[in-house]
């Protein structure tokens, strides 16, 4: 049979487990310092009159909408979105939909994908295209990649004669 509402310093008893305010007549909003209590296991707020939108914590947003059912006035997660917190809807002019700022940063990904295939196409190609182009290039660089090869080669052998004689001390 409580009546008024929910107390604002509700918030300041951290270690809540459970809470259970269910049928009443309690009206108004659920405070916003209810989102600071951390361990609360258990609530039950249904068949109230509370309104307003449930306060935004990973806390009151974990339980079930059966906890907050019977409160007419009551949105948010988990229960209906409000409708005062919708984002405007853009007109469609003419098939041409204008953006918002919310779509901003749909636009960041685009600018790195862009920015990366340019980097693409001056480095490869930068690099390729002047060895197709430039036969003395070409040359020069296939005789680099051979040099390297068989100093790769030659240093992977003399490695493995010496552990081969290392080896062969030790017996």
């Amino acid at each position: 049979m409580l009546r008024g509402s929910i107390i604002r310093e509700i918030g300041q008893s951290k270690s809540l487990g459970s809470l259970d305010l269910s049928i009443n007549n309690l009206s108004d909003e659920i405070p916003k310092s209810m989102s600071e209590i951390s361990f609360l296991s258990f609530l039950d707020l249904t068949n109230n009159n509370l309104s307003g939108k449930i306060p935004s914590s990973t806390q009151l947003q974990s339980f079930n909408a059966t906890s907050y059912s019977g409160n007419l006035g009551l949105c948010g997660e988990p229960l209906r979105k409000c409708p005062e917190y919708e984002p405007p809807k853009v007109p469609n002019n003419g098939g041409i939909e204008r953006s918002s700022e919310g779509d901003e940063g749909l636009f960041e990904p685009l600018w790195f994908f862009i920015a990366m295939a340019i980097g693409f196409l001056v480095g490869f190609w930068g690099i390729f295209g002047s060895l197709v182009i430039n036969r003395s290039w070409r040359h020069k660089y296939f005789q680099l990649v051979s040099k390297l090869t068989d100093w790769i080669r030659l240093t992977m052998a003399l490695m493995m004669v010496k552990l081969q004689r290392k080896l062969r001390l030790k017996e």
